[in-house]
């Protein structure tokens, strides 16, 4: 065989191994003998595949070939013979050996006769040299490595054990450039040839239209052509797309066509190959309709694989890999199947979302337009907005005259914004309506958009140029792209032929689109430019479709129903728009449109069937279902939050059930005495602008009659003639709206300045051992207990018990916990530097995440404690230098981030007891150490006041920066900085003596409090509550603030005089200690070595609620707002 031909079967390799077509990959390695796959073979062998495994072999070598071949054979069909034996399966040992091992008899007969003796004994293991093997698995495995090296060595298989170094999908760009060429060659080339065969060569035929711009010439074995008249981008059927070389910072393929002239053309991405790294991505290539479509497409490489190139640097080389997706590591325990709430909503749930940073809060919205946001945790409503329009003289008048003659309307679809301080509500009428969300849970009018023409069906949030926008589609079969800060329009993508049923924004490196489905079935795909669609498929069933990525936005799934039923839950390959995967388990015929979601990069969830049904991403059979105790509607519509730990699902009676998993019902459980301001809860309309009134006339939202609307095909246009559709959905009958009780005034915070034990509850906890002052101080995760660390390295562990008083066990402060030791009454120190006196040096602790484990240092090694015995597990790291501060890695415990006393940052991992790496920026000793793990990025501070980011990946310093000085000071700061992420893991508190401040990702000062007025002493240490809502900081005069996290507004200052009976200038809380699931509740750790645990005096209330007697006290919460420096 020539050489050519040689490579044309290992492109063919490539194409069906491209195609997953594996069978037949392996059938032509064998055949042709090119390329021996060694992984293919070991798979084999362990599976024990006997017949194949000696296929396969032959199409390489013989048993007679060499001494290699014939010990190659050898050992697999002794391992077959032995295998049978230990099975006891006498007849299949014979056979093996009469067939297969004989022909070794006539070079080494002794042997032969050896193996034959083995049929004799009880267990061939009482055969000396066989007497260590062990199990079928490891004697395979054992074998395995025996055969690797004979193979290697075998001179048959030289050449034959790796593949060619080419580019992926080599054969596709080949024809790609063999039609480019042939297009030309045509006489009136086409802008948009449409070619429908490889059989016979292109050929434009003549036309009456424009005559498209010439092409450009260039040879046949030339580079590919690029992008400027030559083979522009094929139609809607086309067989092929161009391969196309983009300019430097060009998107590739079909984001990089700047021909404007073509409506809706399909754009194909270059081959992978022919990508520079640093410029483009290939992926969402022009796709393949699915089977049963009327035309096919050839496509370029699988998207992902030249991603995972282009974050690892790789050189752009063919793999025969296997999975493009990396394994999860997942159990169907991990799913949320148990009912923890129920939610009576009072209307019909339309649709649901939960906040993207906090997992327990639910953002609903109804068929009667209200939304409602529900924190699940205490089963409180913290918001609820009726629909009202809100300046309707800024409305168009076909929308005035649709309310009119229909006052009806429906929330179609509600979203938070990537970071939840904003959120959207798309509705039945042509309007969405975007709202501010602050923590405290309080929503504010911020856009009110007469977005299309009749119902807007659907509304996500993206990043476009990296600013935040809005995008919608409706029944107009619009898809508009709105400005989130003005509400001005940016884009109209028009192309569907029908209402435009949901979007989909998505990103990948650089490059921002949208995926958008009509009721025909369609699928588009666009830019954020006007050059039209770059896709056009067909989603299965062909009516109601929604589409939706993996959370680490590697894999797209597409769910929907057909006219007649039948649902389809599929897995899309992006770089060829062809089905990967089509997931089964749906009844023949369901009842609605069926939702989805996914979860974990791992499980899939639909609501089908009265049940939600459960699958694992890889594999299409059904995993597992629930009824959520019954109750559930036909086709329930489902959200999971973002941890995957809670589920929201919609039930008949017009409620929501909140299903959990382990981790959820822990989250839930540590929140139950978490007390919520009533004033996030119920409240009242905040719109200022008058109801629709005037010549309309005052229109109630009441729903009248509205029939023929499919189960979340409401979100399919009243305006259509939706008579034919087969479901019928009563949700949206007549309804009565749920009334909101205002009557109860909520109860709030009587004091701002409190200045005396009655004004708040306070313990001082027991302590019988020597006092000395308290350098760290933390709860334990569960909130059980509290751990101190005295300067005499000496640890303190205070639990709470269950009693009358106490029924949860947690910590607080109206039951007195004892101070806990081991039956033994060992105590827990630490190893100390005899060099230097433990007082004077630095201590840190960090606690496992089930508590059964600390580890701390108190100026000599660090000590890993048993929580339960007090025992030293181990120690490492002695000094000099000294450990200064410790942070465990958010995603394995095994690696800790070690802040030394020579400033240096030791990435330290436990279990091989080695440091990975060591990070130098600071210049004094470390002081605070905080992960982001959705950033990843770890931040650092030091005595030196400075704040240094570094990557995770890789280690490297990506910023570093001074904290900002008060104004007026000139000096450069110095002093212990502490930092600590809040719950958004964006935002990043500093505390330094001279101020708490509130800084980004980027080091970049956000707000600032510096001490004065009733608050002027230095700032001994600084936390944010677990809720996020609040900062508690401690003052060397003895004084407490709790401050606003949002603003830095003094909320509420507590006196020395409210906590310590015998105030001296000299007591102080060194450290504060903020409760895990109580966001009122904080810890100190004095200067004389007491602890004490605070808590607002009212269970109900948070501290600093009201500004009632805020002049009687001579301080208004909000007297001491923060200064936003200047940049």
């Amino acid at each position: 065989m020539s050489s050519l031909s040689r490579e044309l079967v290992f492109l063919i390799l490539q194409f069906l191994d491209e195609e997953k077509f594996k069978e037949t990959v392996h059938k032509l390695e064998q055949e042709s003998g090119f390329f021996f796959n060694m992984k293919y073979f070991e798979d084999q062998v362990q599976a024990g595949e006997w017949d194949e495994v000696e296929r396969y072999l032959s199409g390489f070598t013989k048993v007679e070939d060499n001494r290699y071949s014939m010990k190659i054979f050898f050992e697999i069909r002794k391992q077959k013979y032995l295998e049978a034996l230990d099975r006891e399966d006498r007849p299949k040992a014979v056979e093996i050996l009469v067939r297969d091992l004989k022909v070794f008899a006539s070079f080494n007969e002794d042997l032969f006769k050896e193996i034959t003796q083995l049929l004799t004994l009880d267990n061939f293991r009482q055969n000396e040299q066989l007497s260590k093997y062990g199990d079928t698995k490891s004697a395979r495995s054992i074998m395995l490595v025996e055969l690797k090296k004979l193979i290697e060595a075998n001179p048959l298989f030289r050449d034959k054990l790796t593949l060619p170094a080419f580019k992926a999908s080599r054969l596709r760009t080949l024809i790609n450039q063999s039609l480019n060429w042939q297009h030309q060659l045509c006489k009136n080339p086409r802008p948009n040839p449409d070619i429908k065969t490889l059989f016979t060569d292109h050929s434009c035929a003549s036309s009456n239209g424009t005559r498209g711009p010439p092409p450009n010439n260039a040879p046949l074995a030339g580079p590919v052509p690029k992008p400027g008249g030559v083979f522009h981008p094929l139609g809607g059927h086309g067989l092929f797309q161009p391969v196309v070389s983009p300019p430097p910072n060009a998107i590739a393929g079909w984001m990089s066509n700047p021909n404007p002239s073509i409506p809706h053309a399909a754009v194909a991405a270059a081959s992978p190959g022919l990508i520079q790294a640093s410029s483009s991505a290939a992926f969402l290539k022009h796709p393949r309709t699915p089977p049963g479509g009327p035309g096919m497409e050839y496509q370029t490489a699988d998207s992902e694989h030249l991603l995972k190139r282009l974050r690892a640097g790789q050189p752009d080389e063919v793999s025969f890999s296997g999975s493009t997706h990396l394994p999860n590591i997942c159990s169907p325990d991990d799913l949320p199947k148990t009912v923890v709430r129920s939610l009576s909503q009072g209307s019909n749930v339309m649709s649901m979302d939960f906040h993207p940073l906090q997992q327990t809060v639910l953002l609903v919205g109804t068929n009667v337009g209200d939304i409602s946001i529900w924190e699940v945790g205490s089963r409180e409503r913290l918001a609820l907005k009726t629909f009202k329009v809100w300046d309707i003289s800024a409305c168009s008048m076909p929308f005035q005259t649709t309310l009119v003659k229909d006052a009806t309307i429906s929330v179609n679809r509600c979203a938070w914004g990537p970071d939840g301080s904003i959120l959207g509500v798309a509705f039945s009428k042509h309007i969405v309506q975007i709202y501010t969300y602050s923590p405290a849970g309080e929503l504010r009018q911020h856009l009110e958009i007469d977005a299309h023409v009749g119902g807007v069906n659907d509304i996500a949030f993206a990043h476009p140029n990296k600013q935040l926008c809005i995008v919608t589609c409706g029944d107009d079969k619009t898809i508009k792209v709105w400005d989130a800060v003005a509400g001005r329009r940016q884009y109209t993508f028009e192309g569907h032929e029908a209402p435009v049923y949901s979007v989909c924004p998505h990103y990948k490196e650089n490059i921002q689109f949208i995926f958008s489905t009509a009721i025909d079935g369609k699928i588009k795909a666009w830019l954020y430019d006007s050059l039209g669609s770059r896709v056009d498929y067909d989603a299965p069933g062909l009516w109601c479709t929604t589409m939706a990525y993996s959370a680490d936005g590697t894999r797209l799934f597409s769910c929907g129903t057909s006219k007649e039923g039948e649902s389809h839950l599929v897995e899309w390959n992006e770089s060829e728009g062809a089905i990967k995967r089509t997931y089964s388990g749906f009844r023949k015929r369901s009842l609605g449109v069926v939702q989805f979601d996914t979860t974990r990069n791992h499980f899939l969830a639909a609501g089908d069937e009265f049940q939600i049904k459960f699958w694992d991403m890889d594999n299409i059979n059904m995993l597992t279902y629930t009824d959520g105790d019954g109750g559930l509607p036909a086709s329930p519509r489902l959200r999971f939050n973002k941890e995957g730990s809670l589920l929201a699902v919609t039930t008949s009676d017009n409620g929501i059930k909140i299903l959990a998993n382990f981790d959820g019902q822990r989250m839930l459980r540590m929140l139950e005495t978490r007390a919520f301001d009533g004033s996030r809860g119920h409240s009242e309309a905040v719109n200022t602008k008058p109801a629709i009134a005037g010549a309309l006339g005052p229109i109630a939202n009441v729903s009248a009659s509205a029939s023929h609307v499919v189960e979340r095909t409401d979100r399919i246009p009243q305006s259509m003639s939706l008579g034919n559709l087969a479901t019928v959905d009563s949700s949206r009958a007549a309804d009565v709206k749920p009334k909101i009780d205002t009557t109860e005034k909520n109860k709030s915070w009587k004091f701002s300045d409190i200045t005396d034990s009655s004004q708040l509850k306070t313990l001082k906890l027991p302590d019988s051992l020597t006092p000395s002052k308290i350098v760290r101080l933390l709860y334990t995760n569960s909130g059980l207990a509290v751990l101190a660390l005295a300067s005499n390295a000496v640890h303190k562990l205070w639990k709470w018990q269950r009693n009358d008083r106490n029924p949860t066990g947690k910590s607080s402060a109206t039951s007195v916990p004892q101070l806990w030791q081991p039956t033994n009454g060992a105590l827990m120190s630490n190893d100390v530097n005899e060099a230097k006196p433990a007082d004077d040096s630095v201590a840190c602790i960090a606690l496992s995440k089930n508590d059964s484990y600390v580890m701390s240092a108190s100026g000599g090694k660090v000590s890993l404690f048993n929580m339960m015995t007090f025992k030293v597990m181990t120690t490492f790291m002695p000094p000099p230098p000294a450990a200064t501060y410790l942070a465990f890695h958010p995603q394995d415990n095994n690696i800790i981030a070690i802040g030394m006393e020579d400033s240096t940052i030791q990435i330290y991992n436990v279990r091989v007891d080695e440091v990975k790496t060591k990070l130098k920026g600071h210049q004094k000793r470390i002081s605070g150490l905080a992960f982001s793990q959705s950033l990843n990025i770890l931040v650092s501070s030091g005595a030196d006041a400075q704040l240094c980011v570094w990557i995770i990946d890789g280690w490297e310093k990506k910023k570093s920066r001074p904290i900002q000085p008060p104004p007026g000071q000139q000096t450069p700061l110095v002093g212990e900085t502490k930092v600590q992420f809040h719950n958004n893991q964006s935002h990043l508190l500093v505390v330094h003596e001279s101020q708490i401040a509130v800084y980004d990702a980027q080091l970049e000062c956000l707000r600032a409090w510096y001490p004065r007025d009733s608050l002027s002493a230095p700032i001994s240490s600084g936390i944010y509550s677990c809720d996020g809502l609040l900062i508690f900081a401690g003052f060397c005069d003895g004084a407490v603030g709790i401050f606003d996290a949002e603003s830095l507004s003094l909320r509420c200052r507590v006196a020395p005089s409210a906590y310590i009976s015998s105030p001296a200038s000299s007591t102080f809380p060194v450290v504060i200690a903020a409760h895990p699931s109580d966001g009122n509740q904080f810890g100190l750790g004095m200067s004389d070595g007491a602890v004490h645990v605070m808590e607002p005096s009212d269970g109900d209330a948070k501290w600093g609620g009201g500004l009632a007697t805020s002049q009687e006290n001579g301080i208004a919460s909000s007297s001491q707002p923060s200064e936003t420096p200047s940049r």
